[in-house]
């Protein structure tokens, strides 16, 4: 399988780096920034294409790693080329984006899987199923909190870019619980911003969402938490309830003053290599997409709204 990885970035050396421990995978890049592109495949040893067309052209499967406002028209053109294809969240910047993608791969009969890599963190997967399964009973309210220090990746700052928070950042969110408890009936939110001069320098929100089911979540984000990322689950239901905190249950500590945990998966147990996994594995015809073209629009039709 030749998967062709559409940018350099933060997240495209992360699936970079779990494709080439796939045997039965070779991984071709390209990116606008040719010296970038030539420094992050001479450091894995990738080969480097010229130019879209000839990456689409000569690969199995696409998985596109850009900025927000990029997806579309990457996705759009190996879609027409009726390449699988993964897309990095959210799916697009807008809903009638997102909307345009899922027909295209509707038209084209091509996988189009957005890449909501929560799915495959241990911890979301195990509460998703005791949710699913009625061991908590009837859930009644649900508390998710993610974030951290502001993003290095200036265009994550630029709101016009990137949604902000909201839409980059609590999709995350956004998505499980729409997986886990079925369709939102309302959604309202607050948030707050740190800018200094004409720069965004942070990003917080809090946001409430009723379901169709009667449960109730809040959704705390935050790209201002001076001591590093956090993410929390607080699930009660009428027969019990689930916590989890990362700074309260790490896998590992790389010392008492560390200021961060850190996971100690073997690489297939690691979410991002599973979440390619199952893309390659969807692409050769092996299973099924672990995410739809529609739950990847229904996440960010939430976040839209949360935004409005």
């Amino acid at each position: 399988m030749k998967v062709g990885l559409v940018g350099c970035g933060g997240m495209g050396s992360v699936h970079a780096n779990k494709y080439v421990a796939m045997p039965d995978v070779t991984v071709q890049v390209y990116d606008l920034d040719t010296p970038k592109l030539e420094a992050f495949c001479a450091q894995r040893s990738l080969r480097a294409c010229s130019s879209l067309d000839e990456l689409i052209g000569e690969s199995d499967a696409v998985d596109v790693c850009l900025p927000t406002t990029g997806h579309v028209t990457v996705a759009m053109a190996a879609l027409r080329a009726r390449k699988p294809t993964l897309v990095e969240k959210p799916m697009a910047r807008e809903v009638s984006e997102c909307q345009a993608l899922a027909d295209a791969a509707l038209e084209s009969e091509t996988i189009l899987v957005p890449a909501h890599v929560v799915r495959f963190f241990p911890e979301y997967k195990r509460a998703h199923e005791l949710v699913k399964s009625g061991e908590v009973g009837t859930p009644a309210s649900v508390r998710l909190r993610r974030g951290g220090g502001p993003p290095k990746a200036e265009w994550f700052l630029d709101i016009d870019a990137s949604g902000g928070i909201l839409l980059d950042l609590a999709v995350h969110e956004f998505d499980w619980l729409l997986w886990t408890l079925g369709p939102a009936k309302s959604v309202s939110s607050r948030s707050v911003r740190q800018i200094r001069g004409s720069s965004v320098t942070g990003d917080y929100a809090l946001t409430l969402v009723e379901f169709f089911n009667g449960c109730v979540a809040h959704v705390e984000s935050t790209w201002m938490d001076p001591q590093g990322f956090r993410a929390t689950i607080d699930i009660c239901g009428s027969k019990g309830m689930i916590e989890f905190d990362s700074r309260q249950n790490p896998s590992l500590r790389a010392s008492p003053s560390a200021p961060f945990a850190e996971n100690n998966y073997i690489l297939s147990d690691d979410p991002y290599y599973q979440q390619l996994r199952a893309f390659v594995d969807s692409a050769k015809g092996d299973r099924l997409p672990a995410v739809t073209p529609q739950e990847g629009l229904e996440a960010v039709r939430l976040a839209s709204a949360a935004i409005t």
